[in-house]
């Protein structure tokens, strides 16, 4: 859970199923094929199967996908399968109980298990993201590729990033890409790269036996010169980077009557004049601190990450 105190979104600003299902016909328009149903907590929406349905029969949308917690996914994983659903991802930071209820403030370790176990039953596999933070849960790494194993699950650990609301954040805590390599392999042996022609986030690796993994380290080797993703908040704000404290307000251009031209147009207008390389630009600051104060994370809750699929 995010701290406390915060300015929740109105929930009569949040943009309705039809308003959703309208921008990404016009973002297919633009170009994009692949669409990731994030949060905060996405399976919290109510009847979120028929937004998937709505998605999934669109012929431009080539890839379908959805991050959870996995507390609630044990319970909907066929009906999302059966609306159109390719693929999921399941955060889990630690598989340890303990552990677990000092990091979310919820005691769900179990349900996010059993979420897993039927994810995996249902899509025949998943991703599982794992922020990995120092003297924290980096001696983990090879039980979380285990546990992955035994799913079909290919696991992904994320350096821990100094966006949003990480106000505890520090650069001592962030366990590097080498670091993390250097524990799995002292441990599996030989560790090699996977080329991979894509543009996610994720360098792949491959253990000896087949086994393939992958590790996003935005904190200290940004992809930004790559980066083709943005993202768009439960009520309509649009960010061009992770990093962005501000974004465009395309529910106003929903509400207001523009046409689904001139919303394309200023789609297309924004994203040709980008320069965000957000953590591009944080790797060349000397005193690295929290990117957002928890002050202002208060006074504007578009700022804090769990309102914008971080």
């Amino acid at each position: 859970m995010p701290e406390t105190d915060y300015v929740w979104l109105n929930r009569a600003a949040l943009l309705n199923f039809e308003e959703i299902d309208r921008l990404i016909n016009v973002f297919s328009r633009a170009g994009i094929e692949r669409v990731r149903i994030t949060g905060g907590e996405p399976l919290l929406r109510r009847n979120l199967q028929a937004l998937i349905q709505l998605i999934s029969a669109k012929d431009r949308i080539k890839d379908l996908a959805l991050t959870t917690n996995g507390i609630l996914l044990a319970s909907q994983a066929r009906a999302l399968k059966t609306a159109g659903l390719h693929r999921v991802t399941v955060s889990l930071d630690t598989l340890r109980p303990d552990r677990f209820l000092s990091l979310t403030k919820g005691d769900f370790h179990h349900q996010v298990v059993n979420g897993i176990d039927a994810a995996a039953a249902t899509f025949g596999g998943l991703k599982i993201d794992t922020v990995v933070i120092k003297n924290v849960n980096q001696d983990e790494l090879v039980q979380m590729i285990e546990f992955g194993k035994k799913r079909n699950a290919e696991v992904r650990f994320i350096e821990y990033m100094d966006v949003g609301g990480a106000t505890k954040w520090s650069m001592s805590s962030v366990v590097p890409r080498p670091e993390i390599l250097q524990i799995l392999s002292k441990h599996y042996g030989q560790i090699l790269p996977i080329s991979d022609t894509t543009s996610a986030p994720a360098d792949r690796f491959a253990l000896s036996d087949g086994t393939s993994f992958g590790i996003i380290s935005s904190t200290t080797a940004p992809f930004c010169h790559s980066c083709d993703r943005s993202r768009i908040t439960a009520d309509g704000i649009w960010y061009l980077c992770l990093y962005a404290t501000q974004g465009k307000d395309l529910r106003q251009s929903l509400r207001s009557g523009l046409s689904d031209d001139e919303i394309l147009n200023q789609i297309k207008s924004s994203w040709e004049n980008r320069t965000d390389e957000g953590a591009k630009d944080r790797l060349k600051e000397e005193l690295r601190e929290a990117f957002v104060s928890l002050k202002a994370l208060r006074q504007d809750s578009h700022l804090e990450m769990h309102t914008r699929g971080g």
